[in-house]
């Protein structure tokens, strides 16, 4: 837990020029090119900043800057969501992170789900206090997204019905199938709705088990939805899948060629 120590007054003034020049994190790449320096004089400026307390290390090559007031370099940091794209674009926010962010859901999650093209090894990493649950999806599934700014940056998040597709493919970026059915609920009851782009998004994204999971929900829990009940229906494929794959399920829907575990079957 490195405490603040004296900067000298050029190294303030760089300091203070790399951070106003800069939204939110501090790469090797960006200090370079703000000071006109050679990357491994560069790098070496940095780690001797942060040694001294000034920034705080995320990762190889990339810092924030620690506030003034603070009195170590041990600090949280100020917006995950940036650095969520800093470190996994191309990436957006969705799961439980954008279900909260569009209002669908009253629980509060702590960890930031991201949907990125890229294959980290550590899928649950912890970054300065906050936990990152990540997802991997190929280029041509990053689609159903809106961009919003987090200061000076852009953050790609998914929009409130690509944040249903994604819980529906994977139950567990929505906490599971219980709150996925929770927020597809309130879904169906904001401003937000839109059946005809979930089948849309559904058709594009190429996962059968998504129609029948969505199916099988609507059915039960929004009858009145004929028409994407009977979407659903139409695109049923073959063989049978779980409708949240982290359950043991030991009762077969045949309707929706879904296996549902035992607690479902008595709903």
């Amino acid at each position: 837990m490195p405490s603040l120590s004296g900067l000298g007054k050029e190294s303030r003034q760089r300091l203070a020029e790399i951070t106003r020049r800069t939204q939110g994190t501090v790469s090797v790449s960006q200090a370079a090119e703000i000071l006109q320096l050679p990357s491994h004089k560069t790098a070496k400026l940095l780690a001797r900043w942060a040694q001294q307390g000034w920034l705080s290390r995320v990762r190889q090559g990339l810092y924030v800057p620690v506030p003034m007031e603070a009195r170590t370099a041990d600090v949280a940091l100020e917006d995950s969501w940036i650095i969520a794209e800093r470190l996994y674009s191309p990436c957006y926010l969705g799961g439980w992170t954008a279900a909260e962010y569009w209002g669908l859901t009253e629980q509060i999650f702590r960890t930031v789900v991201v949907l990125t093209t890229r294959k980290p090894r550590n899928r649950r990493p912890k970054i300065k206090g906050v936990e990152f649950l990540l997802r991997t999806v190929p280029a041509q599934a990053q689609f159903g997204t809106q961009p919003i700014w987090r200061g000076q940056v852009k953050v790609n998040i998914a929009d409130p019905t690509r944040t249903i597709l994604d819980m529906l493919d994977d139950p567990i970026l929505g906490g599971g199938a219980r709150p996925t059915v929770d927020v597809f609920r309130n879904y169906l009851g904001s401003d937000k709705k839109d059946p005809q782009l979930l089948i849309e998004y559904a058709q594009r994204l190429g996962n059968g088990a998504v129609f029948k999971r969505l199916g099988f929900i609507a059915e039960r829990y929004a009858p009145n939805e004929t028409a994407l009940i009977k979407a659903c229906r139409a695109r049923l494929t073959q063989g049978n899948t779980k409708l949240d794959p982290s359950l043991p399920a030991n009762r077969l829907v045949s309707a929706w060629r879904l296996w549902i575990p035992a607690g479902w079957a008595k709903d």
